[in-house]
């Protein structure tokens, strides 16, 4: 009985994992050099979801990928290599949606609204790398230099949507990564605060950042 079972649970847990990374694109044909690292990047964002960094290593990536174990290094130079590549791509994906969001001829508060629920469900669809993310910036001085860069990034987004007050930027992605952190992980359902309502106030925490002045 036992080991009937387990095909099924493999299968429950990759299934989010495929969701997941076709939301930073589907993985590229076989060909040119750079065709040869999306589909490694693609087969990394599986498998850090499905096992996290402590259990994925470079090997399984690259056969996942399609390819020899020895592909992996020519593309990079280790595994946190491959997850902060991982990482960019999870975080430029938000940043494309977002800013067509904030392009868009609509209400502030619609905007708002648009914009916490595209980055609750970005947050819900990958609790694997997330989680795996959150360990590695306490313990790795790489990973936690690239979060910091990352973040950086983010602000100069923020920058380029007119949204040009730094300290406000760097509050409200604070802000907004753990609120949407504790609704995708149900740690504020487990304290009482109902989805809906947490929900709330970070629509209103964006749509005070996108008012002028």
């Amino acid at each position: 009985m036992t080991s009937a079972r387990r095909p099924g649970v493999k299968r429950v847990r990759a299934a989010p994992a495929r969701r997941a990374a076709n939301a930073i694109g589907p993985r590229a044909r076989r060909g040119a050099p750079e065709d040869t690292r999306a589909r490694l990047v693609a087969a990394a964002a599986e498998q850090f979801e499905v096992s996290g960094y402590h259990g994925t290593d470079s090997n399984r990536i690259a056969r996942a990928a399609g390819y020899a174990p020895g592909t992996f290094y020519k593309h990079f130079a280790d595994k946190t290599e491959a997850f902060l590549a991982v990482y960019e791509q999870w975080i430029a994906r938000q940043w494309d949606k977002l800013a067509l969001i904030a392009s868009d001829h609509i209400d502030q508060r619609t905007k708002a609204e648009r914009m916490a629920n595209l980055v609750v469900a970005h947050h819900r669809a990958w609790p694997g790398l997330r989680s795996s993310l959150r360990e590695l910036v306490a313990i790795s001085p790489a990973v936690r230099q690239a979060h910091r860069e990352s973040r950086r990034r983010q602000m100069t987004l923020m920058a380029q949507l007119g949204l040009d007050d730094a300290s406000r930027s760097a509050l409200l992605v604070l802000q907004v990564e753990r609120i949407a952190d504790a609704i995708a992980d149900g740690e504020l359902r487990e304290l009482g605060i109902p989805d809906k309502e947490a929900l709330g106030w970070l629509i209103s925490l964006i749509e005070k950042r996108l008012q002028p002045g």
